[in-house]
């Protein structure tokens, strides 16, 4: 879970002592990143750690960055086809608009300075190719490697939604240490991910309230200062 310290933990910080964590469990479900809905993708960029996507939209500062090729895809609905990707229904009915892929290269970053424990889990669609997610220590996918998941192609079918990368499946995991990134990795335009939680192996939009968030975030800063074949396209142009 992402780590959060505040109160008696930050004193314990300025006197050199540990102070045990308290846990959060926090789901990104990438909506509100493209600044209209349809709108084909955005680069979600600082959307979720205080600054902007490049359709100029901000969300929640969850102190989450991602690199510079992760983008926030549209997803169909029974009226609207934006790409060839869709939830078809399933899942949680405010997850339904929006989802994390990338066009160019064989993987994205997520980076959370801060750390975070216990567990990671998501949903995702492949129609043909294989893919992976990697947990590290370390930002950008450095340092130890503290878990893996291997994905495959789980695409079946969700009449209705104009989407052959549909339905979505949740995979999870738990690790041991504090990680600060996470890779996702496959054929660019071949894997969608969404509802991207943190501090549990179970995925879903389980967003804490806006205060519990600014108490983390003043953690946050207390510890920074204490530490110094078929192929297919998600995205469809026709």
């Amino acid at each position: 879970m992402i780590k959060r310290l505040c109160g008696a933990g930050a004193v314990a910080i300025g006197l050199g002592l540990t102070a045990p964590a308290s846990a959060v469990v926090v789901s990104l479900d990438f909506e509100g990143i493209n600044n209209t809905y349809p709108s084909g993708f955005a680069n979600i960029l600082e959307y979720y750690n205080g600054g902007l996507s490049s359709d100029g939209t901000t969300g929640t500062n969850y102190g989450i960055s991602f690199g510079s090729n992760a983008l926030a895809i549209c997803l169909n609905s029974t009226a609207v086809v934006c790409s060839n990707t869709s939830r078809g229904g399933l899942g949680a009915p405010g997850s339904q608009k929006g989802g994390l892929f990338f066009l160019d290269g064989s993987e994205t970053f997520l980076n959370v300075a801060a750390g975070f424990d216990t567990g990671f889990s998501f949903n995702y669609v492949s129609f043909s190719f294989s893919g992976s997610v990697s947990v590290y220590d370390g930002l950008n996918g450095t340092g130890n490697l503290l878990a893996t998941l291997n994905l495959s192609p789980n695409a079946g079918s969700c009449p209705g939604y104009s989407a052959q990368f549909c339905p979505f499946s949740p995979v999870g995991v738990t690790f041991a240490g504090i990680a600060r990134s996470i890779s996702f990795a496959g054929v660019a335009n071949q894997i969608v991910f969404d509802d991207v939680t943190f501090g549990s192996k179970d995925p879903g939009p389980k967003v804490p309230e806006p205060a519990t968030w600014a108490m983390m975030l003043a953690g946050f800063g207390a510890i920074g200062g204490a530490m110094r074949s078929r192929r297919k396209a998600a995205v469809s142009f026709g």
